[in-house]
């Protein structure tokens, strides 16, 4: 299994720009399907987005698109989520997920193996 810790949370106002990180370690990063999912208060937890391992191909929640951004440095075993045009609405913990990498054409929350332990984003207006 894979070990994952995510940073970069806070707090930005409406409009702006925020990127997360999500360290890896343990298992072999560069093997999986990684995903960003987010949760927010009395919400399930909802998919952001996802990428294949070798970071060639995204997957993006059908809500999502747009706005929203993910990459891999496998050489560096990190995951990133690159936030722009923040609105109120997108305030939530934000979590990083390890996938098999036959899950990322149909991925979803049901197909994780391992979470981070998410990371808060705040987003005023």
């Amino acid at each position: 299994q894979v070990h994952l810790l995510e940073s970069g949370g806070g707090s930005v106002a409406a409009g702006g720009s925020l990127r997360l990180s999500c360290a890896a370690s343990g298992d072999t990063y560069s093997s999986y399907c990684m995903a960003w999912f987010r949760q927010s208060p009395g919400k399930e937890r909802e998919g952001v987005i996802a990428i294949s391992p070798s970071g060639a191909d995204t997957y993006y929640a059908a809500s999502m698109q747009g706005r929203f951004d993910i990459s891999r440095d496998n050489a560096k075993n990190m995951l990133y989520l690159q936030m722009n045009s923040l609105k109120p609405g997108d305030t939530a913990v934000y979590y990083c997920a390890a996938l098999y990498w036959y899950r990322c054409g149909n991925w979803s929350r049901e197909s994780v193996l391992n979470w981070g332990q998410g990371t808060q984003v705040t987003v005023s207006s």
